[in-house]
C-alpha cells in the first residue's frame, strides 16, 4: 500500500496525489521535499510568507501551512491537489495563498523556495521574473532528484540569479542555495517564444511550459494530417490542447462549431487563447478551461473530441493523465460521438479504450504514431 503519512519538522500529514487512483502505487512528495524541509528546520531559517514554486501535490505548502505561503504553479492539478490535502488534514484554506504562472508575486519576496520543474525553460522563465522581486538578503533554495538535476541547470541559476551552493546528495536529492548577485541585471526573458505554422498563415504564440513550443510535435502533425472533418453546429473539445493548434485548425475548419480548450496548465490555456486571437472567428464559438480534464463539463454534451495525451505527469513517465482522460471523455461523449487519440505505437492505447469503449477503430498508422477513433453506441 502507498505510504500517505508526511512526516515533517512541523509534524505529520496525510498527503494524496491527483488524479485519484485506486492502487495508487506513488507518493504525493519526493525526498526532495523531505530534505528541504530538514535543511529549513536544521538551520532555523526565518520563514515568513514563502514563496513555493512548483509545489507538486502540495507537500511543501501544507509542511509550511503555519507560515502561509504563497504557491506559484503552472499547474491547475498540482493547485487543487494542495487544497485537498489541506482539507484532508483540517487545514483552513485561507493559510495557502494560490498565484498561477500566468501571475507575478508582489516585489519584497524574502524566502524562495522552489522544486525543479520538467521543464527547464520554465525554470528560466520563473528565475528571470523572479529575480527583480526579490528582497535584498532573499534565501533562495532550490530542490530536486538528481536524476532530474542536469548540469545545465546550475548553468541557468548562476546566471539569472547568482552563484550557488550544494548539498550532499541524500536519498537521490539534492538542494541547491543560491547567492542573490545584485549585479545581475534583469534579464530579458524569451518566452513567450513565437514560431509560424507550416502550411498556414498562423503565427503560434508558447508560453515556457507549452509541450513543443518550438515547433509542431510529430504526433500532433500526424493528427492534423488525419483530422477528421466536421460541419455545421456542434461542440467539439481540443483535450489537453497545449497551444491549441489542433482546436484551432478544427475550428478553421468548420465556421459554426464551438470548440473547447482544455488543459490543466495555465500557460497552456493562455497560449489556446492567445494563437485562438488570430482567428478571423466569432469569439463566442471559443471556450478556454484550465481544469482538470473534463471535470465540469455536462455527461453526453460534446460531439467530438481531439487528444494528443501527455505521457507524462511533472517528473513521471506514465499514463496516469491518458487514462484518466480516456474515462472522463467517455462520460461527456453523446452516444455515437467519437473521441481521436493519437498516441506512440508502444503504448497500447488501442487495448485500453476497450474499457471505457465498445469501438475502437484504427484510422491511420506510422512507424511511431496510430490514430484511434472510439465512439460508444
Amino acid at each position: 500500500m502507498t505510504d500517505i503519512d508526511f512526516l515533517t519538522p512541523d509534524g505529520r500529514f496525510q498527503l494524496h496525489r491527483l488524479p485519484k487512483r485506486e492502487r495508487e502505487l506513488l507518493r504525493a512528495w519526493d525526498a526532495a521535499d523531505e530534505y528541504l524541509l530538514k535543511i529549513l528546520a536544521d538551520e532555523a531559517l526565518k520563514i515568513e510568507h514563502p514563496l513555493i514554486c512548483n509545489d507538486s501535490f502540495g507537500a511543501l505548502s501544507v509542511g509550511l501551512h503555519r507560515f502561509q505561503p504563497l504557491n506559484w504553479s503552472d499547474s491547475f492539478l498540482a493547485q487543487q491537489a494542495c487544497r485537498e490535502n489541506l482539507r484532508h488534514n483540517g487545514i483552513a484554506a485561507d493559510r495557502v495563498e494560490f498565484l498561477s504562472s500566468m501571475q507575478l508575486p508582489a516585489a519584497g519576496i524574502r524566502l524562495v523556495l522552489l522544486k525543479v520543474p520538467k521543464s527547464l525553460a520554465l525554470l528560466e522563465h520563473q528565475l528571470i521574473s523572479l529575480k527583480p522581486l526579490l528582497a535584498p538578503g532573499c534565501s533562495f533554495m532550490i530542490a530536486g532528484m538528481a536524476k532530474a538535476m542536469p548540469a545545465s541547470l546550475w548553468k541557468i541559476i548562476e546566471r539569472t540569479i547568482g552563484p550557488t551552493k550544494t548539498t550532499r546528495a541524500l536519498k537521490k536529492a539534492k538542494v541547491i542555495t543560491v547567492t542573490i548577485d545584485p549585479l545581475i541585471t534583469a534579464l530579458k526573458n524569451p518566452y513567450p517564444t513565437r514560431w509560424k505554422l507550416e502550411h498556414s498563415d498562423l503565427t503560434l504564440i508558447n508560453h515556457a511550459n507549452v509541450f513543443s513550443r518550438e515547433k509542431l510535435d510529430l504526433g500532433t502533425r500526424f493528427l492534423l494530417q488525419n483530422l477528421p472533418q466536421t460541419s455545421g453546429p456542434g461542440e467539439i473539445i481540443d483535450l489537453g490542447c497545449g497551444n491549441g493548434v489542433i482546436g484551432l485548425l478544427a475550428a478553421q475548419q468548420n465556421p459554426e462549431v464551438l470548440v473547447h480548450f482544455v488543459d490543466e496548465s495555465y500557460m497552456a490555456i493562455a497560449s489556446a487563447r492567445e494563437n485562438y486571437a488570430q482567428l478571423k472567428r466569432d469569439t463566442a464559438l471559443a471556450q478556454f478551461h484550465v481544469s482538470d480534464g473534463l471535470h465540469g463539463f455536462a455527461e453526453q454534451s460534446c460531439d467530438l473530441i481531439l487528444c494528443n495525451p501527455p505521457f507524462h505527469h511533472q517528473q513521471v513517465v506514465g499514463d496516469i493523465i491518458a487514462l484518466s482522460m480516456f474515462e472522463q471523455a467517455a462520460r461527456v461523449l453523446r452516444p455515437g460521438a467519437e473521441l481521436w487519440v493519437v498516441a506512440n505505437r508502444h503504448l497500447d492505447y488501442h487495448k485500453k479504450l476497450t474499457r471505457w469503449f465498445s469501438a475502437v477503430e484504427l484510422v491511420a498508422s506510422n512507424p511511431k504514431f496510430v490514430i484511434l477513433k472510439t465512439s460508444n453506441s
